[in-house]
């Protein structure tokens, strides 16, 4: 459907086709450069600096195919039919005649809302009836403002569908003046925003989980499984320190997942405390000297020992506080054993509990999981009150979507804890 135009804004005169063709040749060759370039320079999509660039390069290439679309449709005119499921097809119009109270809508519009093209198009008063509840003050208010005040319409809703699902739309309207200069229709584009709005919502959730949870100075020597160890999701968040340094720079905490035997998994936290004499990466080689001793072989309950000759014989701090933790996923067995560190958090059917450390500590506990259970290690929360909030996040914890889900979470709740030192949070789901 074509624009209706006021009677005092004549139509401008179309472009020329060489011009259109010049346009679509010059946004190909950016989309291909684009292309070229996130190519060329994602080398970790696994860290979260690198997904939040791939997914700023993805919208970038979204909106530029966007470009692409709608400059090809200038080029052909209003007479082409968009193919199914691309662009056009999620761009339609509308006219409301304000004298007759008719409405006509574009095929495509009927599609956005997933009606019947046969039906009646639903008058501007019906049709907040397809818009979610919430949404429809601001709905009706554009309207008001542009029938009323002659005010352009540009705004965003959500509608339901027949089918039940929800869409996001983009309306972008006008008055139409009659030649005494009042409002005799209302026209306006409506577009399909929604999968748009998805790639800016990964853009938006990627930069919040850098902000929430950065990696650690030492994140980029030793790499942590994001897609998980056999039977597990795991995920794991750091929180730089807020205390004012007392004696210089201390090593701070680490956290890791490694192989510990055949496919089982070692899930360790823990707490350096004193001067860090390797720049920032005391912990990497903690984090090493730990996966040697796992590939040896060497049991949860002996880490600590063991591990404390290692770094006897270095320049760093002993350990201050950590927890070591086994998982077989054959039969779903948890073994832990500690050093002082806070006690490993237990969640399951929306409820938690801390795991009670082995009555002799050279020793350690042995636990069934089952699917879906959640294990928590942290060295944020020494302090039984932090303990008891973390264990208040059960029933959101139990219901998040993911690990990733449950670390973005925990680490916004002890980011708000005073003068903490930096925190090492990691998050293993028992998976089905």
């Amino acid at each position: 459907m074509s624009s209706p135009l006021s009677a005092d804004h004549p139509a401008a005169p179309p472009p020329g086709r060489g011009s259109v063709e010049a346009l679509i040749s010059q946004a190909r060759r950016l989309r291909g450069d684009v292309d070229a370039v996130r190519r060329d320079s994602q080398d970790d999509v696994t860290d979260p600096r690198g997904r939040w660039q791939r997914a700023l390069y993805d919208l970038a290439l979204h909106q530029l195919t966007d470009l692409d679309a709608h400059l090809a449709q200038l080029r052909d005119g209003p007479a082409s039919a968009p193919r199914p499921g691309s662009l056009l097809s999620r761009v339609g119009s509308a006219e409301w005649n304000l004298l007759t109270d008719e409405a006509e809508w574009s095929p495509e519009l009927f599609g956005i809302l997933g009606r019947d093209p046969a039906s009646v198009p639903l008058s501007l008063d019906e049709l907040p009836s397809l818009v979610v509840t919430e949404d429809r003050p601001k709905l009706t208010a554009m309207v008001t403002d542009c029938l009323v005040d002659a005010r352009p319409i540009d705004g965003e809703f959500r509608v339901v569908r027949p089918d039940g699902g929800v869409r996001t739309v983009h309306m972008m309207g006008e008055p139409v003046l009659d030649a005494d200069g009042s409002t005799a229709s209302m026209w306006a584009v409506l577009r399909d925003v929604g999968e748009l709005r998805r790639s800016q919502r990964v853009v938006s959730e990627t930069r919040d989980s850098l902000r929430h949870h950065p990696a650690p100075p030492w994140r980029g020597l030793l790499r942590f499984p994001d897609e998980g160890r056999p039977g597990l999701d795991l995920a794991a968040g750091y929180l730089p320190s807020t205390a004012t340094p007392v004696h210089g720079a201390r090593c701070g905490g680490w956290y890791d997942a490694c192989p510990l035997t055949g496919d089982e998994t070692l899930l360790s936290v823990g707490d350096l405390d004193g001067p860090d004499p390797g720049g920032g990466h005391g912990p990497a080689v903690l984090i090493g000297a730990l996966r040697g001793l796992a590939l040896a072989g060497t049991r949860p309950a002996h880490l600590r020992d063991r591990l404390a000759a290692l770094l006897g014989s270095t320049a760093l701090p002993p350990v201050r506080g950590a927890a070591y933790c086994g998982y077989r996923p054959r039969t779903r067995t948890l073994t832990w054993a500690h050093a002082s560190g806070p006690v490993p958090l237990l969640f399951r059917g929306g409820t938690g509990r801390g795991l009670s450390w082995p009555s002799d500590p050279s020793g350690q506990a042995e636990a069934t999981l089952e699917a879906d259970d959640l294990l928590l290690l942290h060295t944020a929360a020494r302090e039984p009150a932090a303990v008891e909030h973390l264990l208040s996040l059960a029933p959101r914890l139990c219901g998040a979507g993911s690990a990733q889900d449950c670390v973005r979470m925990v680490t916004r709740e002890l980011g708000g804890l005073p003068d903490r030192a930096d925190a090492c949070v990691l998050v293993a789901r028992v998976t089905p």
